[in-house]
């Protein structure tokens, strides 16, 4: 028995299939949504969403957003999401050098633009350490493995 599981972020859809476990990182801490789960709504905090089929697992990040859940379906709408195997790893210690240069160099910071900062940076943090943790062996063609 499996659930339809869609993840969609703000410029694509990044996965749609039938999976057997979908596991959320809400922001009250981890879900498991098995199939026949009762109705819920959830937001996300930044994390790691773990898909598991028949054939493996498969891992994306995800940077806030919300999860609807129905017996028979997840949706989730994330403010920005990705597989972590298409995760460009230079661009994202790039992105991270980035935020903490700007947190370090400016002396006079707005709010908004220090929550902006603050939020490249917490993104930066999370998808680097999701290719370490959940990238397979092979290398990817854009990013370096350690």
């Amino acid at each position: 028995m499996t659930i339809r599981c869609e993840i969609v972020s703000q410029d694509r859809i990044v996965f749609q299939g039938n999976v057997d476990i979908v596991v959320l990182p809400g922001t009250s801490g981890q879900m498991g949504i098995l199939p026949h789960h009762s109705p819920v709504l959830t937001t996300l905090d930044y994390g790691v969403i773990t898909i598991r089929t028949h054939g493996g697992e498969e891992h994306f990040t995800v940077a806030g957003g919300i999860a609807e859940v129905q017996p028979d379906q997840v949706t989730i709408l994330a403010d920005s999401a990705e597989n972590v195997e298409e995760i460009d790893l230079e661009r994202a210690r790039q992105a991270k050098e980035r935020a903490e240069e700007s947190l370090k160099n400016t002396v006079d910071f707005d709010q908004d633009r220090y929550m902006h900062t603050q939020s490249a940076l917490k993104r930066s943090n999370l998808r680097i350490e999701a290719v370490r943790r959940y990238r397979k062996s092979t290398p990817h063609p854009h990013g370096t493995e350690e």
